[in-house]
Order: C-alpha cells, then structure tokens, then sequence
C-alpha cells in the first residue's frame, strides 16, 4: 500500500473513533448535567427523632423567614430541619386550618389521605398562638372584640339593609342617595353636557355587574380622567385604557395615579373614544360597581342610572365612609394601594370594589356587621400612631416595632397574598358557612397564589366546638388498639409467669384476668401498639402454660378498621426506615445499647423512651435507620439473632413519635387510657354509629383533604408547603398543634393517584 494511502487510511480510523467517542462523552455530560440537576433541587432533611419531635412557634416562624428571605433581615438556616437549595425553591405557602390539632390529625387519620402521604415532614407545636399569626400575618390577623347583639341591631348596615340576605338590586343606590352623594344625574344644570349610557332596561337580581375605576390628573378644568378600567362579574379585565386629557396637565398625581408625562405621550385615545366605548360594552341592565363612583361618572362626564357604591353599601354612622384599602384589607385580605410611589392600579381598584359587592350581597348585612369593622379601623389607627411614634428617635431612643414577616417581604419588594383571614371566622353563624366560605377562598387562592412568592391561606373548621367527647374517642380508640386478649388457660392460670412471657414484647400497663369467661382469659394493655401487634403475631396459636391460646385485639368500633390503620401507619413518612425493638434491659444506656446494635449497619439514632415519673428507661426503643432497606436488613440480622436465642424481638414501627408523646402526656398527667370493656353487650353498643358530632367533624377533615390536595395540585413545582394545625389553647380546653412540611415536585402522576 503506497504511503499516502496509509496516511489517508489511518486519519480516517482515528476520526471514526473520535465520532465513536464523541457521542459516549455527550451522553456523560447530559448525565452528568441531570445528576447535577437532581442535586440541586430544593429539599428538606429534618435531624429530629423520637421525642424530640415538637418544635416551638419561634422555630416555624424562623424557618419560614429563612425560606423566603434566605440569609437577609437577620433569618438564619434551622437546624430542626434544613432547607437546601433554598434559591431555587419558587415560593412559600402556608395552609392554616383553624380550629384543627393534632387530636383532629390521628382521631381521623384515615380520612387524611393526602396530608400524610404527601407531606413528609411532622411536627408537634404548642397549642395555638395568637402572638404568632400577628407575628407572621400582622395585627389584623387577631379577633377583635365581637360584636353584642344590642349593638348589632344599632349597625347602620343592619339599620339600613335589615338582617337577611337579598338580591343585587336592593343595594342599588336610589335617586335620593345619587343625589345626596353627587352623582351626575340627568337634566342637571351641572351635566347638560354628560353623556347618558345606553342602560335602560330594568335591572333584576340576575343582572350584569361591572367593576369600574378611574385615574385623574389635574388640568385647568380641574380633575380630568388619563385612565379607566373595567371589570366583569368574574374579575376578568374587558377595559384598561390611557386616556390623554384635552387641557395642558398641572400636575399628574404620579404618586396616586401612576401616570406620568412619558406614558401619555404616545396615547391619543380621548373622552370621546372612552365614552363609546362604554357605550357598546356595557348591557342594557349593566350595574356599575367602584368605590366613590360618583367621582369617577363625573371624570367620564358620564350618567349611569344603576350604581352599587361600596364606600355606601359598607354603610357608617354620620355619613362617614370607609377607605378602599381598609375594606380591601379587612374584609377581603388583601393589600392593595401600597405607598410605593408607583401610585394606584385601577384594574386593582375595580376588582376590588366588584368583590365587595359581590361578597356583601352573598354573606349579607349581618356578617358584614359581625365583623365589627368600626372596631378593626380603631384599631388599625391605634397601630400606625404606635409606629409613628416608635419611629427612631435621638431623643426618646424609641424602638420601631416588629414588623410581622408579611410587612418585611413588602418592604424588600415581594408579592404577598393573605386570605380567610379573621373576618372569615368573625361570624357565629354556625357551620352552615364554612363550606361555602372555604370554597370561596379555595377559588381565590387557584387564581392567586400562583403569582405570589409567600402566600398564607386559612381555612375554617366552623363554630367554635366542644372536643372532649372528641378527646373521650381518641382515649377509647388508643385503649383499643394497645390491648388484647389472650386465653383460653388452665383454671389454675398464675398471672406473674403469664405477665413475664407477654412483657417480653413491650411494656405492660396493666394485665388482669376477665372474669366473665367459662375458661380463664387474661386482658393486657400495652404502652405502645408495636407492643400489642407483636404479641398478636408471635404468640397467636402457641403453647403458653401448657394451653394452645389465641391471642387476639378486642372486636370493637375502632377496630374494625385496625388493619387497615396498621398498614398505612407502617407507611407513614414518620415510621419509614424505623424499626420498634423490645426486649431491652431496663438498665441498658443508650450508649451501652448502640454498641450492643453494633452489628446492624446505617444505624442513625435512637429512641429509647422513659417513664415520665421515674425517668428510668423501658424495655423497648425505637430504631432509625438511613434507608428503609437498612432497615428492612436489620429486621431479618435481628431475627437471626434471635434464632440464635436473642431476647430482642423487632418489628416495623407503628407508633409516630407524636402520638407516643400524645398518649405520654396523658399518662404523665394522671389520667388512664379508658379500658376497653370485657362485656359483649357493651361491644355490640360500641359498633353503632358515630355520634352526631364525630360524624360532622369526619366530613369536614375528609374535605379540608381535599381542598388541600386541590391547592397543592396546583402550586408551582419546587414550592415549599406548610400546612399547620395550630389546635386550640382556650381556659376551657388546650390541644396541641401540628406542622406538616413538604416541597412540590414534578410529578406528574399526582393527579392521577388512586388513592387521593
């Protein structure tokens, strides 16, 4: 073969092997590149364990201000739980489910599909704290004082409109109040030149409303319109428009209008093209909605005869009227109009206004009086004087005031949303409200929440409720689930070998023989349910004393469902990768007990639990391990060992650390598990049907389910979700609160789950 031809040869061979090569290596960078992408997800990873699973509402409100401000204004990393890739997260949102504790979360675990299996992270909290709502959400979020009876009547919203709901078109301003008001009224000396709509039809419950605000400037005629929105029934934008003015402009009102001389500039729209255009928009029955509309009919040089003004439905006493941005905050929670020099959003106004209208003509006159709004603005004033005079001072050395986190995350320039604040709650009208109330801010919070960084969301339970029969079932149900019966003995049954045999599972708080059998039984309560369920599988059909016994749960209510419960408690987020392990010496030290574990890999921590009077450690602990398959694999080196003649003896967990601090407190304060009867007439009694009470509070926590699987289906991806049960902490009762955590993910197979 000539040379060149060799040459020729033996290039191309090394540029095949190159284009061999070249697509292996793009195949190691793609993946390389999508590794790295997975790093860098946001996510969580919590350090707590076993009993140190309750956090304080200091640390929430921390954690929730380093997710959403990372290092700024002083927040800080938690350690309880860590945020990593904290940048990438796409916003907060935090779930309030008032009323609701963590009494409410085991009493109806089943009905929480959603909550459990999404949110991975468990928290016990206090029970509920006012101060940190005001903390998180502002002063607004408190109760104020509720409203009497006597003074309900003397509303001048019930005065004027009565105390039952009705249509639309009995808020319609009559010609006496568009008179006493200033409403461009047709044949007016003041309106020879006004231009009538075309809206002559007559107006029904069922007609049309319209949100409309206007933005002015001043000119040498005085105030002259330079933009109008407008808004439909359903909040969308038909009309935003800038309008140049026909005289010179004096001033612009920049700092109230948002318009300045370079945005005019190029608009050639004027009155006349608006008034047309209205003129073909608006219906024959349309009803105008805004807040002080007269102002704005007389910059439209306009005269419309159906008129809702919000600044007169929310009716006070003296003629006084309410400020949009007050009603805004205090009825609808929202923050509109900030004084942030960028001046006002018409569309936001007309929106507003339209919603006000909306929201009064279906709560009616006497929610809107419940909420006591005479008492929400004396308070709001009280607040802004505080901070004006807590401004910083040479002389006084006054301090400025916390500011609450929605205040700071405004202030550097983010977008907030709070919604169902206190109004939604201010009401007694009893439940009735409540579903349709949560739906409604459901709807709000699809819409909303999805272009807001840091969004807080409330939903009510209803009526304030009486929970002690509540608490009664949750005694019963734990009573039920950690006791069962063992028999048939011999007559000459001994109970100290008998209890000797049966502690080897767990620890007993009470053993007894049922006297009402023809052969002798014994019924045993253990502390935990790990306890009773191994005792169930290990010693069912085996020889005890000489007799072949069945060891079996008590056929009650509560535990028809008890396999069910079991398997979804092995699979709670709280329990993977723990394993329960009894047999322990009560002498043994955490540190003696890890390095008798020793031969159990990825070993995390562990949970030896202790009697609350005597601090002296049980004969159980609790295993965390870094992996389920860990776990799984220090199940069967257990067995192995116990083959072997180890007195341990393990199982999955079943018990979260949250209900075994639940059912340790009660221990703790002297009150006894109920005991679950020994009679069959009393079994068969317990299997009728929940009471009333129970029934109605099943249906709403199935439903708050719902609602939140619906919110969190429709977050954005990598947003991070709190959902917290703040319980209740009133002299008439106190329950402890919840905190679940997670991060949405992409997963598309979410709305498709068979299980939600």
């Amino acid at each position: 073969m000539a040379p060149e031809t060799q040459v020729v040869k033996s290039k191309r061979q090394c540029e095949d092997n190159e284009n061999e090569e070249e697509p292996q290596k793009i195949k190691r960078k793609r993946k390389f590149a999508e590794n790295e992408k997975e790093a860098k997800k946001p996510h969580l990873s919590d350090a707590l364990f076993g009993g140190e699973c309750k956090i304080s509402y200091d640390q929430l409100y921390e954690f929730l201000k380093y997710a959403a401000l990372g290092k700024q204004h002083g927040a800080t990393q938690s350690s309880w739980c860590r945020i990593h890739h904290r940048r990438r997260l796409s916003g907060v949102s935090v779930v309030v489910l008032r009323e609701v504790s963590q009494l409410h979360f085991y009493l109806f675990y089943l009905q929480f599909k959603f909550l459990r299996r999404m949110f991975r992270h468990h928290f016990s909290l206090p029970p509920a704290s006012g101060d940190f709502m005001e903390r998180l959400c502002g002063a607004g979020i408190k109760n104020h004082r509720q409203i009497s009876s006597l003074e309900l009547e003397k509303d001048p919203v019930i005065q004027k409109y009565g105390n039952e709901c009705r249509g639309l078109s009995n808020y319609i301003l009559t010609p006496k109040e568009m008179r006493l008001h200033d409403y461009p009224i047709e044949g007016h000396d003041d309106c020879v030149c006004f231009v009538r709509t075309p809206c002559k039809g007559p107006v029904t419950d069922s007609s049309p409303l319209f949100g409309l605000d206007c933005e002015m400037c001043l000119t040498e005629k005085g105030s002259e319109l330079t933009r109008i929105s407008v808004v439909d029934a359903s909040g969308q934008c038909i009309l935003d428009e800038l309008v140049k003015p026909k005289l010179p402009i004096i001033n612009y009102l920049t700092s109230y209008s948002g318009i300045t001389e370079k945005l005019l500039l190029p608009v050639v729209t004027t009155l006349s093209d608006i008034q047309n255009q209205l003129k073909n928009l608006l219906p024959a029955d349309a009803v105008l909605v805004g807040h002080s509309l007269n102002f704005d009919l007389r910059a439209l040089e306009m005269v419309h005869p159906n008129v809702i003004d919000t600044s007169v439905l929310f009716a006070r006493k003296r003629n006084k009227k309410f400020k949009l941005k007050f009603l805004a905050e205090a009825v609808l929670g929202k923050d509109i109009q900030r004084m942030d020099g960028t001046g006002h959003d018409p569309t936001e106004d007309a929106l507003c206004a339209l919603e006000l209208a909306q929201y009064f003509i279906n709560q009616g006159p006497r929610k809107v009086a419940e909420m006591n709004l005479e008492a929400q603005l004396l308070e709001t004033r009280k607040i802004g004087e505080k901070l004006s005079c807590a401004l910083p001072n040479p002389q006084n050395g006054a301090q400025k005031p916390t500011q609450s986190l929605l205040d700071i995350l405004h202030s550097v320039g983010q977008k907030t949303l709070l919604l169902g604040g206190w109004a939604e709650a201010a009401s007694n009208n009893g439940q009735t409200q409540t579903g349709p109330q949560n739906k409604q801010i459901l709807q709000r919070a699809l819409e909303e929440v999805p272009t807001s960084s840091f969004s807080v969301i409330q939903f009510g339970l209803g009526s304030r409720q009486d929970t002690s029969d509540l608490v009664a079932k949750m005694r019963t149900k734990l009573a039920n689930l950690l006791t069962i019966y063992a028999g048939p003995f011999g007559k000459d049954i001994c109970l100290k070998p008998l209890k000797k045999i049966f502690k080897k599972y767990g620890h007993i708080q009470s053993i007894r023989i049922v006297p009402d059998t023809s052969e002798p039984h014994i019924c045993i309560q253990y502390e935990v349910q790990e306890a009773a369920q191994l005792a169930v599988e290990r010693l069912n059909g085996e020889e005890i004393g000489g007799s072949l016994v069945k060891v079996q749960r008590p056929i009650t209510e509560s535990t028809l469902d008890c396999e069910m419960l079991l398997k979804e408690l092995e699979k709670d987020s709280d329990n993977e990768g723990v394993i329960y392990l009894a047999g322990l010496r009560k002498t043994q030290r955490e540190a003696d007990l890890q390095q008798e574990l020793g031969y159990l890999k990825d070993l995390a921590s562990v949970f030896l639990p202790r009697d609350p009077r005597t601090g002296r450690s049980r004969n159980y602990c609790f295993l965390k391990f870094k992996t389920p398959q860990s776990a799984a694999n220090a199940l069967t080196a257990i067995e192995e060992h116990g083959a072997q003649g180890s007195d341990l003896r393990g199982r999955w967990a079943l018990t979260p650390p949250h209900l075994h601090q639940w059912a340790s407190k009660i221990s703790a304060e002297g009150s006894q598990l109920a005991e679950p009867s020994s009679h069959p007439e009393a079994c068969l009694q317990e299997v009728e049907p929940p009471f009333a009470l129970e029934q109605e509070v099943q249906k709403q926590m199935k439903a708050l389910d719902r609602k939140i699987k619906k919110f969190f289906q429709h977050l954005p991806n990598h947003t991070l979700c709190i959902v917290l049960l703040p319980g209740s902490n009133r002299p008439s009762e106190s329950h402890p609160g919840f905190a679940l955590l997670g991060i949405k993910e992409e997963n598309p197979l979410l709305s498709s789950c068979a299980w939600c």
